[in-house]
Formats: structure tokens, sequence, C-alpha cells
């Protein structure tokens, strides 16, 4: 399943695509995906695109942020998608809190941030 949201992702022109697998650290799904968008437009568009994409498999998505959409999660069950504006992600930095590894100028970023 999380190669089916990345290619999705990665078709909406998302950057810095990073998937950190959950297995042994929570059950709350397999995979982790976060990605980000250069605008809250683009994040928006891709949260929408990805719904519809999951829905037409048959999966049972939950949506949230998608009011701001600085930060928009989708829970399609195995996987959990954070999609983000980069600053946002960056302050936030999942990557860090769930092992896994940001990219490098998302790293130097999110140190200036805290």
């Amino acid at each position: 399943m999380a190669a089916f949201v990345i290619e999705a992702l990665d078709s909406d022109k998302a950057e810095d695509i990073v998937v950190i697998d959950l297995a042994g650290k929570t059950s709350i799904a397999d995979a982790m995906v976060i990605a980000s968008g250069r605008s809250s437009r683009q994040v928006g568009a891709m949260a929408d695109h990805l719904m519809t994409k999951l829905k037409a498999r048959g999966l049972d998505v939950t949506v949230e942020g998608m009011t701001t959409c600085d930060w928009v999660l989708l829970d399609a069950g195995d996987v959990v998608v954070h999609l983000f504006r980069p600053e946002v992600r960056a302050f936030y930095n999942l990557e860090k809190m769930w092992g896994g590894v940001a990219p490098a100028h998302l790293q130097d970023s999110s140190a200036s941030v805290l």
C-alpha cells in the first residue's frame, strides 16, 4: 500500500517523500508516509487526489486538516499519510519522532525553527 501512496504523491509532484516502517513501534499502522507540497493549495490538492485514489481501491479513508492545508493527515488503515507545507514539516519533525530520516535540508531548517 505504501508503494501505491508514493506513486500517487509522486504524480502530484510531492517533495521529500519519506516512508517510515512502523512495525514494532505502534499498532496504528504498518507504515507512515510523509511528504511536502510547496503551498497550501498543493497540499490540499495532493490530499484530495490521494483520498479519491484510495477510496477507489475500496479503502475507508479519514482525513483531517483540509480546512487550512498546512498539515493534512490521511488515515487509510495500514498506511498513515502526513502532507505538509515545508516550514510546518520542519517545525514538527515527525521523522525524528518516529525514527525516520528527514531530508538534509529539512533537518537544518528544523534546527533553526526550534
